[in-house]
């Protein structure tokens, strides 16, 4: 379960240890326990949702899910991904994402994989030509390159998306805020709002 101090733990001045070993030293210990105490909350509520979408989806590779520490810094968010099993080589991805705002569930370009990826952006950029204004509405849409800290406009509050340069490509997701956490459940929303997510996903990889 998540809950609003799940966010809370990112709210922080510093997240390099050089940094919280000049300023703060004393808080390093209980800092390191609370961020794997959190980060073991959103390992566990991801392998669930990993566990209930593939017993309706075969399809599904085991989920990535970004580790609390990257040996230097503990991280501003937590991150993780679901991809089908077939395109695991692939930047197109489901992503989660827990920050200091939000959850947010969307369909996502991965540029870091986008070298080796076996579509290119172009092909991501096919689901937009699928989008259902009706169907989705209530998601928000978003540029790639925005901050995931600003707020989004939905579907129906914006014109048809338009594709700037080549290097340009959209997001599309719903969020539960902060303070919205404790009234819902995060398990639920992540398997419904992936399973309403897969039949754009699915379009990047049809041919053109």
């Amino acid at each position: 379960m998540l809950t609003p101090q799940h966010c809370d733990l990112f709210n922080r001045p510093f997240f390099q240890f050089a940094q919280l070993k000049q300023y703060a030293p004393e808080t390093i210990p209980q800092l390191k326990a609370d961020y794997k105490a959190a980060w073991n909350d959103w390992k566990t509520l991801i392998l669930q949702a990993h566990e209930t979408l593939t017993q309706a989806n075969p399809q599904f590779a085991a989920p990535h899910i970004e580790r609390w520490c990257n040996g230097w810094q503990v991280r501003a968010h937590f991150f993780a991904y679901f991809k089908y099993a077939a395109h695991t080589q692939d930047a197109a991805i489901i992503s989660l994402l827990l920050n200091r705002k939000r959850l947010t569930v969307s369909l996502d370009w991965h540029c870091y994989k986008a070298d080796v990826s076996t579509i290119a952006l172009p092909d991501y950029n096919r689901w937009l030509d699928n989008l259902d204004a009706a169907q989705y509405a209530d998601f928000d849409l978003w540029h790639g390159a925005a901050s995931e800290y600003a707020d989004y406009a939905t579907v129906r509050q914006q014109p048809a998306p338009q594709i700037h340069h080549a290097d340009d490509f959209f997001c599309l997701g719903k969020h539960i805020p902060r303070d919205d956490l404790t009234n819902v459940n995060a398990l639920n929303f992540i398997v419904n709002t992936v399973e309403e997510l897969l039949p754009l996903y699915e379009h990047c990889f049809q041919a053109a």
